[in-house]
């Protein structure tokens, strides 16, 4: 299998068509599987490994909170340290805006958190650099002024490469890059959003604001909480176990669900890999995130590289899970 590797919205930074997330390194997957998963995706070629200075902890606080942020970027420093050009060969993003303390200033978006916590995840990931640091969420608080002011500073200093965003509006990401090109700066060049068959808010504004300004769109959650991953082939047990949103997304989308995995039984291919295989081909998604907690997960969306979805089949997936009627505001007004 050869994986194909596309430019970093207008940036000549070349990544791979599908990203390693990894969230669940930690609290879920522990060390060594996780190091399992990081050389297998590497292995495959696979280099954007996907992280955020928040992420050890988990929601169910099976690792206590103050214990946990952080220690997803640990394990993969210690991965990174390890050597065999894993450094060399890795486009490493991570994201900074959570509470990482107690303090009133260790979270959000102020000049003085965001050099912190980037000093912070260097630290922990064993770097002198990372190669694209995001604004993991938007803070009203803070003036874009003093957020580029902080990045150009990270930048000059060498410690960042590239920058993005997460979870912005497309208003947000207009007003941050003409703030950007006013300071004669080249901008962010990635959006990470949640995005999936399920769904499809991003049609709307963002995504057409992001192919405008070339910004390239890495999307989070292609699964839907497992909901697109053969939820009902798992049977009842593996129902059960899901997350309460997997739950309550299943006793309401039920019907469409069954429709999807029949949809993928006569393609003869697994759900998880056509629901990532659909957002490759969508306009403007550079990659989805493969949030693998197994080296199977991984392989699944490995598969989503090999399949191609004809106009005939990405119209019965569209009719499946509708979405928006397309970009704003045709798919509301006249």
């Amino acid at each position: 299998m050869s994986v194909d590797y596309v430019q970093l919205g207008r940036s000549g930074l070349q990544v791979s068509r599908l990203a390693l997330g990894t969230m669940n390194f930690g609290p879920v997957t522990e060390e060594r599987d996780a190091h399992a998963i990081l050389d297998h995706a590497l292995e495959h070629g696979i280099n954007l490994i996907d992280t955020a200075d928040v992420y050890g902890a988990d929601a169910n606080r099976t690792i206590a909170w103050s214990e946990g942020k952080g220690l997803t970027e640990q394990i993969i420093g210690r991965w990174l340290a390890q050597g065999g050009g894993r450094r060399e060969r890795v486009v490493l993003a991570t994201k900074a805006y959570g509470d990482m303390g107690e303090e009133p200033n260790d979270k959000g978006l102020s000049a003085r958190h965001i050099r912190r916590a980037c000093d912070a995840s260097l630290r922990r990931l064993q770097c002198d650099h990372v190669d694209v640091f995001m604004l993991h969420h938007v803070d009203r608080s803070t003036p874009w002024e003093e957020i580029w002011e902080a990045l150009g500073v990270l930048h000059q200093q060498g410690k960042v490469l590239y920058f993005g965003t997460s979870n912005h509006a497309a208003w947000q990401i207009v007003q941050g890059q003409e703030a950007a090109r006013s300071r004669g700066r080249l901008g962010f060049v990635a959006e990470q959003s949640i995005y999936s068959l399920m769904e499809r808010t991003i049609e709307l504004e963002l995504l057409p604001a992001c192919r405008a300004y070339g910004i390239g769109v890495i999307a989070y959650s292609p699964l839907n909480s497992g909901l697109l991953a053969g939820i009902l082939r798992k049977g009842d047990a593996a129902s059960r176990s899901s997350s309460s949103r997997a739950e309550t997304g299943l006793a309401q989308h039920r019907d469409r669900i069954e429709r999807f995995e029949a949809f993928c039984d006569g393609l003869g291919e697994h759900p998880a890999s056509v629901a990532q295989a659909w957002l490759l081909h969508q306009p403007g998604i550079t990659a989805p995130i493969a949030g693998a907690r197994t080296p199977a997960h991984l392989d699944a969306a490995l598969r989503a590289l090999e399949i191609s979805l004809g106009a005939s089949e990405l119209e019965q997936l569209d009719d499946i899970f509708p979405g928006p009627g397309g970009p704003a505001p045709e798919a509301y007004a006249w």
